[in-house]
Formats: C-alpha cells, sequence, structure tokens
C-alpha cells in the first residue's frame, strides 16, 4: 500500500520543520508542493534531495492522474504547502478528495503537524480561543459583503488570512460593516504580520487604530486577522 504524508512546512522560520517531517521528506518517492522554487530552499537548507513536482489549485487532470498512477504503482508521496499545514486555505483537500473517493485506489494517508499560521495566530491572541471561526481569505468580489457580516455577527472570534495587497481594503470593509451593525463600533483585533519571520509584528487595538497602524508601516508579507466577538 502506497502512503501519502500530508507535511505542514515553516511558515516563515526554516528551523520550525519537524524532525519528523525532516525524516519523511528524506525517505518519499516523490515531493508534491505548491512552487517547487520555494520548496527547493527548505529542502536545500537541510540537504534532501528528493524529485520534487508542482502540484497547485491550478493543475490540470492530466498531471493528477499521473499522481494517482503514481500511488496505484505504490509508490510513497509527500504533499507539502508553500507554508503552512496542506488543506487548509490551499489545494490539498481536493486532491486527498480525489484520492479518498477513487475507485480501486487504496492509499494511507498520513497527516504530519506542524507549523500553521491559524493556530500561531490564535495562541498568542490574548482573548479566549476554545472556540472560534476560520473563515479563510475574503472574495475578492463576489459575497464580499456577506463574508464580512459573518464575522461581525460571529458569536466567536474569527479568524481569517488576507494579501498585503487587500489588507487594507478588507480592514476598512469590515469597519464599515461593524459600523452598520453597532450603534458605537469599538470592535477590537489582533493583526499578526510576517509570523516567525524576521519582521514579525502583531498589532493589538480597534479596526481604526490598527488601519493607521498598518498604513504608516511598509505592507509586506501574509496577514492573519483576529476579531474579537461581540
Amino acid at each position: 500500500m502506497s502512503t501519502l504524508y500530508v507535511i505542514a512546512s515553516p511558515i516563515g522560520n526554516l528551523k520550525d520543520i519537524t524532525l519528523r517531517a525532516l525524516e519523511i521528506l528524506k525517505g518519499v518517492d516523490l515531493i508534491l508542493c505548491e512552487d517547487t522554487r520555494r520548496t527547493q530552499k527548505l529542502l536545500n537548507r537541510f540537504g534532501i534531495k528528493t524529485r520534487t513536482l508542482s502540484y497547485h489549485q491550478h493543475s490540470k487532470l492530466k498531471k493528477i492522474n499521473y499522481i494517482l498512477e503514481l500511488l496505484r504503482q505504490g509508490k510513497d508521496l509527500a504533499l507539502i504547502s508553500d507554508a503552512g499545514t496542506p488543506g487548509i486555505s490551499d489545494p490539498g483537500n481536493k486532491l486527498i478528495q480525489t484520492i479518498v473517493t477513487g475507485p480501486g485506489l487504496v492509499v494511507k494517508i498520513v497527516p504530519v503537524p506542524g507549523p500553521s499560521a491559524l493556530t500561531a495566530a490564535a495562541s498568542i491572541a490574548g482573548v479566549p480561543m476554545d472556540k472560534f471561526l476560520f473563515l479563510g481569505f475574503p472574495p475578492a468580489k463576489r459575497k464580499r459583503k456577506k463574508y464580512f457580516e459573518e464575522v461581525i455577527k460571529s458569536k466567536y472570534p474569527v479568524i481569517f488570512y488576507e494579501s498585503p495587497y487587500r489588507i487594507l481594503k478588507s480592514l476598512r470593509d469590515l469597519r464599515e460593516t461593524d459600523a452598520k451593525i453597532n450603534a458605537k463600533p469599538t470592535r477590537k483585533i489582533v493583526v499578526g504580520r510576517e509570523l516567525t519571520k524576521k519582521f514579525e509584528i502583531i498589532y493589538r487595538g480597534t479596526i481604526e487604530e490598527i488601519i493607521e497602524k498598518i498604513k504608516k508601516d511598509k505592507i509586506k508579507g501574509e496577514f492573519v486577522v483576529i476579531v474579537e466577538n461581540k
């Protein structure tokens, strides 16, 4: 029986890779990764020579069928994202679903836990996180209004991701939605930028305060936003 290892990779600091992950990456027949160039930097750092193959949300059916054929042949594969845990706001789940539902295909799927921007941010939130809602990335256009209404109305703290190109727009939309729903919007948020990297920053305050802080800084890196519940 072949095995697919779903491996969490560092979200910034390469030292966050686990010993178990390194051992598996050295031993599998092939590593599936979003961007082979980014993964190669990690592999080079730890002297891993395993062959890589790009697999991402735009991969065509021909490539997916090739991966399935390797598994049928008994090959052991590793699935790794550019950063963090595969399947969390990336295409990992699509491949796993295809494997699970594929007729006549028996594959052992093994999670190899490790870094995740989601849990990293939750751990330093400073608010009760025994229950929270994760909503991934906000829609670029359609259903955007509904998305932020769900954030503001949530009974639990909400975590979402955002890119440096849309972080200010999303925070402004969040502020506007809060103002429409609550007479006196004083919602507090926590925003993590470039978590685990050299220039990691954690912003804390009201939505308006964080917008002003980010505007004054150089906007770069991925963002994780935690919105306190009402």
